[in-house]
């Protein structure tokens, strides 16, 4: 999952412990979060920053629900096209789980050969995107300094 550091950043999910993970309009990463279950960890991605990097790891502590900004007319996530009865936006709420001592910066997992098939590395501007197990371990040991 990932988000701009000035908009929401690890430390802003450090301090809150937990967040609703709101105002995704796009259906692709949507879609990820409606199979999203309670306890799936999360790779936290800060972008924008310099360079964009792995920030932490948060975890899933609400399985999908729709997301309520849909339907507030004051929100800048507003849809007036959603359904309450079929709504069309989803979000999970997500926890803080670690911050990384130092962040995992994108060009370093696009150098990494083991994680040439990451959707991070194909497409990141999705701002959220599956991730194999042997990829959450792999950026896990990189921002502990472990190198293959």
């Amino acid at each position: 999952m990932k988000s701009e550091p000035e908009v929401y950043s690890i430390d802003d999910l450090r301090r809150d412990r937990r967040t609703p993970w709101d105002g995704v309009r796009n259906y692709q990463a949507r879609n990820h979060m409606r199979v999203m279950e309670k306890g799936d960890l999360v790779l936290f991605y800060h972008s924008r920053s310099h360079p964009p990097a792995v920030a932490g790891v948060a975890k899933v502590v609400k399985e999908a629900y729709p997301d309520p900004t849909q339907f507030d007319r004051k929100s800048k996530y507003y849809d007036p096209r959603s359904d309450k009865d079929v709504p069309r936006w989803w979000l999970v709420d997500v926890g803080f789980v670690e911050r990384f001592d130092v962040p995992v910066p994108l060009p370093a997992i696009k150098a990494d050969r083991g994680l040439a098939d990451m959707v991070l590395v194909n497409n990141s501007r999705l701002s959220v995107q599956p991730v194999t197990d042997q990829e959450f371990e792999r950026v896990r040991e990189m921002a502990k300094g472990k190198t293959k």
